[in-house]
């Protein structure tokens, strides 16, 4: 079977799948839809909300001594340590937790950058502005040049070949996001990792993986980098957490913690056991997916197992969407359409496409997807928070079309009628 062009769930089991997600067809109040913002906030897992509200009813301290207290604390440290190992593929480290992903970036670069010498510190023009924000205003604070490597326009990726031209014996700090969220690239963050050490040895490295993790396994330590986070509610999970793991060497560091726990304790007060068993309930899920496949009960193998097959089954939608079929015209193929950053090779991207429509702008062709039933989001630069990234990226904006790995050939059928009612409407 001709993995390049990704391996479909069967029916069936996809079915069972999408049963398994809140609302996956339809809100309650506004009726039937295709859910194709997917990166803007995922589908969630309704075990993922019920073992977080069934929590939430407690008001249990899991600092204390009686018994539910003491439950309470076992699970979060249970669900830390999934977390890390399982999620993160980390065997040493520390698990940073904030309300959301974009603070745990920011702290990381703070630790670093305020820790550490150099003159420099490397990123890239398409990261989100959780990272490039924290980048640029730790390096006005310390007093560090920031440079960043553009994008390449054909890809819209950053090449491992450009990363290394901007870094030398003085860069303290390099973050690269895992994959684009425009785009749907996924960075050789192993090589670019790899090649910035052979520079310099002691550099610190750190991945925004908010984009990449709901779609493929994490491996800090394969990859040898010193930070990455990701956001369950992008993530079939919920909102209000934010997770990311450091190496030994940033735990470490000086940081905010309570002085009179442990070096490697980032988290400020008492923490919420319902963030750590909606977590579990993540791995629970890919791992069931993971047991379709396999005859196991190691829950790291089956993790990674699942997370392949989500990958797989995504790289054949994605395929879907852009070729299409005989009856229905894929993106390539229909008049009207264009894809931005489009590659041959989706061995090395994520289920997103990034797509325009002739002779409509984007936020109206937004709205015309919304009147047929079909959530989408536009990324243009009049945002504050997309203008630097879709010009990175050589355009003036595009929608990004996110389906997920529980959708489909028959959702994405759908939207491909859809976008083809679009572009015959809007015809010059």
């Amino acid at each position: 079977m001709d993995e390049t062009k990704g391996i479909l769930f069967d029916e069936s089991f996809q079915k069972e799948l999408k049963g398994r997600f809140c609302y996956p067809d339809g809100d309650p109040k506004y009726g039937e839809r295709l859910f194709f913002d997917n990166s803007g906030g995922s589908l969630r897992l309704r075990s993922c909300v019920e073992a977080k509200a069934e929590l939430e009813m407690f008001p249990d301290c899991p600092e204390r001594i009686h018994a539910r207290g003491m439950g309470l604390k076992e699970l979060a440290k249970e669900g830390a340590r999934e977390i890390l190992e399982i999620i993160f593929g980390a065997k040493s480290g520390a698990l940073m937790t904030e309300l959301t992903a974009s603070q745990t970036m920011f702290q990381m670069v703070g630790i670093i950058m305020e820790n550490t010498g150099g003159k420099n510190a490397v990123t890239s023009a398409i990261e989100h502005p959780s990272s490039y924000d924290a980048m640029e205003y730790y390096c006005r604070k310390t007093g560090k040049e920031m440079r960043v490597v553009p994008a390449n326009h054909e890809t819209g990726g950053i090449d491992p070949d450009e990363v290394v031209k901007y870094i030398d014996q003085d860069t303290c700090l390099l973050s690269i996001m895992a994959a684009s969220n425009i785009s749907g690239t996924i960075m050789d963050l192993e090589e670019i990792a790899r090649r910035a050490r052979q520079i310099n040895p002691d550099i610190y490295i750190i991945s925004d993986a908010v984009q990449h993790a709901p779609h493929c396994t994490m491996d800090v330590d394969k990859l040898q980098i010193d930070g990455m986070n990701f956001a369950p509610y992008k993530f079939f999970g919920v909102r209000g957490c934010g997770f990311a793991y450091v190496s030994d060497r940033v735990a470490n560091m000086p940081h905010h913690r309570l002085l009179a726990k442990e070096q490697k304790t980032f988290e400020l007060g008492t923490c919420s056991p319902g963030n750590f068993a909606a977590a579990m309930e993540i791995i629970n899920y890919v791992c069931s997916i993971g047991k379709h496949f396999i005859d196991s009960d190691d829950r790291k193998a089956l993790y990674k197992e699942g997370m392949r097959r989500i990958h797989l089954q995504e790289r054949a939608l994605l395929y879907h969407m852009l070729e299409g079929t005989d009856e229905i015209p894929g993106l390539r193929h229909i008049e009207g359409v264009h894809i931005y950053t489009d590659t041959q090779d989706l061995t090395c991207r994520d289920l997103i496409a990034a797509i325009g429509i002739d002779n409509i702008d984007y936020t109206q062709c937004v709205a015309e997807y919304q009147k047929r039933g079909v959530t989408v989001y536009e990324r243009i630069n009049t945002s504050i928070y997309s203008k630097r990234i879709v010009e990175a990226l050589g355009l003036t904006g595009a929608i990004r079309v996110s389906p997920l790995h529980c959708h489909g050939t028959e959702d994405i059928d759908k939207f491909l009628k859809i976008t083809g009612e679009i572009a015959r409407e809007y015809a010059g």
